[in-house]
Parts: C-alpha cells; structure tokens; sequence
C-alpha cells in the first residue's frame, strides 16, 4: 500500500486505492471555479532563443505578446540538463538529488527509466482534486507497460510520443493515444537495431504529417469540449529537437522554412529558425482558442524549455540561442540548466513585469497544489511561486541542486549568488570544485574558488547534503 503522505482539501475529499500497481482515483466532478492550468514545455529551446529573452533573428510574435501581458522569470532552472529528468524534476517536485530519474539511460526491451510505482505527480494530486488531466506531446518516463505509463501516473488521457528516442522524428509512423497506435501517412526508415537506441532511431523518407502540428491540431479541440471540471493541460512539445537520425542537412525537421526561406542562412539554421516560429503560432492559436472558449481569464499558461540547447553546431551559435551564457545540453553550466519562463495569468499576474526569483522545475509541483488547494506532499524539494506571480512575499530556496551521471559525472549547485560545479567525478569522486559568483560573472569564465575557501568548503559540504543514493543512477565512489 503506498505511503498516505497527501491530505486533501475540504472541498473535494477523494481516496485513492493502489491496486496491482495501478493508481485507482475515484473523481468527482465540480464546478469549475478553480483555475485551469497549461504548462507548455519546449524541448532544447535556449535561454535566448525567443523574443522576450534577447533573440534578434526568430520571430516570436505570440510570445513577445505573452510575455507583455504576463511575467517573466530570469533565473529560473530546469530540473536537469537533459530530457528525461528534467522531466521528472518537473513532474514529481524532487530535485536531482532526490529523484527517481537522474538521467536519460535506455532501459530493456526499449525506453527510458519510468517513474516507480510510489511516485506523486502533479496530475495525480490535481486528479484528486477534481481536475480533468491531459499530455499532448513527448512524455519521456515511461512507455505503456511500465509503472511510468501517464494513465497510471494520473493523467486521465494522452497523445503523442512516450519514448522519447521515437520522438526524435517529426514525422513518425504513428502517434499513441492511451496506449493504441493511431497510424500515420509517413514512409519511416528504422535505423539499426544494434545502435543505442535499439533500432527506435528513425527518417521518414515520405514526410506527410508532422507531429507538431497534430499536437496543436488536438490542444485546440481539447480545449473546445464541453466540460464542468477544470483542467491541467501538459503540452511538452519536441520543438526544437534535433532528429540526428535524419539525413546530414535535414537534421532539423520542419514542413518549410517560412519565414527565412530567402535568408542566407544555412538550411539547418532556417530550418532550425523556422521550427521556433511555427510552435510560436501554435501558441498564439492556442490563446485564441482560450479566448473563443471564454476560458482566458481563468486559466494560467506556463512557458518554458525542459534544458538549453546543444552548443557547437551551426543553427544556435549562428543564432546565439543562449545569449550570455555558458555552455547547452548535457552541461551543468548555466547555459544547460537556465531556461526562459513565462507565466501569465489575466488579472492575477500583474503585466508586463520580471522575476529574478531563483527558481527552478521542482517549483511547479508545490504552485499548482496551493492553486488547486491541495496539500502540498511532504517529500519534495520545491517551493511555491505562487506569490512570486502575485506580487507577494516570497519564500526562497537555501539551493538549488543538480547531478548528471553522463559526460564523466557532474554535480552543481546554486545558492545565491554563487554557483559550484565539479565535473568529472567519474575519474576523480572528489574532484577540484569550480566556484563561480553569478552576479558579476554570469558567462562562468572566472573560477574564484581559490579566492573564496570557506564559500567553495560551505558548497562542496552543501553538494554532499543534497545528494541521497539511487541504485539506478549511483554517484562515483558509492557502493
């Protein structure tokens, strides 16, 4: 039986039963007085690869607008560098140190880590409280026969890709909705069965429908149903995932390269242009459709990126997708792990303001429960911003936390003005740490650990508290 960790509101007062290793909620329909909740995740997105955060190329109209009638956060934080736990982080409310998922590892027959059995996700508490909960996208942890599967992790329903290699192509052979293949018009190439992704990297050489635009296509009639339960709408799109698996040139997938066809540009960085600007017309219909459905003023919209960018190819160092900062992908610098963040919410935001609350992914889970009045778990590391978008008092983090078993093992940490990154512990556990004050030196290029001993002592003690053991993904050194 799983552990009763969550007390419910006296509004909505359900039960849940855990039943071979199913999660059974009982809902109960009420009057949709309580916010409805979007959360829009990009997917490699940059810090600055949209207008609100400094991009002078790609056309962002829609988010420009969202920003201008919302608030955006400057120093807010992925759960990790990569896909899989960054999500995790996002989904359950438990930073790198606490988490199920550390990072993106390929388990048998095919897919990543799931989330276990005894996780608390954000769909399964706004379940409970009565909210009709929804994935349009890429999931990413867990596929259908696992205890990862969203239909056992709270969501009511889902569309779209739950292993995230087969999401790498925009133009699958077939989408899943709640665990049944809806095939597509696409001519697929599956690549070698004996590469790391086990023969799930694919092309298509007959490109008809594009994954993106069947994600919008199903947002904008999921939101015109007739419904008297509020929602929670999870929408991690895969703009601007590069498929590696296509052919050298095509590696950015996109039906045209509108509006840069004419640009001197490389294709890919048209391409790559052009990706960011057709997801930023799906969310402008999406907030027409808000609109049209009389669902705008009571609804929050989040926009956000699941980590940076991968550095070091054309498309984002032509189009300085992290502007200031250092590193992408797969780095715990903070070109890695510092996102965009826009929230807006029609006369509760206050519009057109900034944040530079130190914030992070495991901050969602803990908003959305004061949102939807729920008791907040007691296990997680996150702490509400909700009064952050309300223009009140905010509690603040001691830190912020990371670790990244692949690329020789790396551990980071915020706190403050100051930021401690110790890279590869895999050779050396106990590696020099590198020390970095953010305030004055946000590229990372001026290591002061030396200048400042008992600030890098008090870090490499914090970056040893965070840190609890996980069989899965065990730290160097640890038995």
């Amino acid at each position: 039986m799983k552990k009763n960790i969550l007390l419910f509101s006296c509004v909505v007062l359900v039960f849940a039963c855990k039943k071979a290793g199913n999660k059974n909620v009982e809902n109960k329909p009420i009057t949709n007085t309580k916010p409805n909740i979007i959360f829009i995740l990009a997917d490699d997105l940059g810090y600055a690869d949209i207008g609100p955060f400094g991009q002078k190329y790609i056309l962002t109209p829609n988010l420009d607008k969202m920003a201008k009638e919302g608030m955006r956060f400057t120093q807010h934080y992925a759960g990790n560098t990569v896909c899989a736990p960054s999500r995790c982080a996002l989904m359950t409310g438990r930073h790198m140190g606490t988490a199920d998922v550390r990072g993106n590892l390929q388990v048998e027959p095919y897919g990543q880590v799931p989330l276990s059995d005894d996780a608390i996700t954000i769909a399964e508490l706004l379940k409970r409280a009565g909210y009709e909960t929804a994935l349009i996208g890429k999931w990413g942890l867990g596929n259908q026969n696992t205890s990862g599967n969203p239909l056992k992790q709270g969501f009511d329903s889902y569309y779209g890709y739950l292993d995230q290699v087969l999401a790498h192509n925009y133009y699958p052979e077939y989408l899943l909705r709640n665990d049944k293949k809806e095939m597509l018009n696409n001519k697929v190439v599956y690549q070698d069965s004996t590469a790391w992704h086990k023969g799930l990297g694919s092309h298509s050489e007959e490109q008809v429908d594009y994954s993106h635009d069947l994600f919008t296509k199903e947002t904008l009639k999921f939101l015109e149903k007739d419904r008297d339960r509020p929602f929670f709408l999870y929408l991690p799109i895969t703009i601007p995932h590069v498929n590696d698996e296509a052919p050298e040139g095509f590696l950015m997938e996109v039906p045209d390269l509108e509006p840069y066809e004419k640009e001197t540009w490389s294709r890919e960085t048209k391409a790559y242009a052009s990706m960011i600007t057709r997801m930023d017309k799906g969310i402008g219909e999406i907030f027409n459709k808000l609109k049209e459905q009389g669902l705008d003023g009571n609804t929050l919209v989040i926009f956000t990126s699941d980590n940076g960018p991968i550095q070091g190819e054309e498309p984002t160092e032509f189009l300085d997708s992290n502007g200031p900062l250092k590193g992408g992908k797969r780095d715990l610098y903070e070109g890695g792990i510092r996102v965009p963040f826009i929230a807006r919410w029609p006369e509760k935001i206050k519009i057109n303001t900034e944040s530079n609350l130190i914030s992070a992914f495991w901050d969602f889970l803990p908003t959305v429960c004061e949102i939807a009045n729920v008791k907040t778990p007691s296990n997680i590391d996150g702490i509400s911003y909700l009064p952050t978008l309300f223009g009140k008092k905010q509690k603040e983090h001691e830190y912020l936390y990371w670790e990244f078993p692949k690329g020789g093992y790396k551990v980071a940490l915020r706190k403050g003005k100051w930021k401690a990154v110790r890279r590869n512990m895999e050779k050396n556990p106990e590696s020099t740490i590198e020390l970095y004050n953010l305030e004055e030196d946000l590229a990372e290029e001026n290591n002061v650990a030396d200048k400042y001993p008992e600030q890098t002592n008090e870090m490499t003690r914090l970056l040893k508290e965070a840190h609890t053991f996980s069989e899965i993904f065990p730290m160097p050194g640890e038995n």
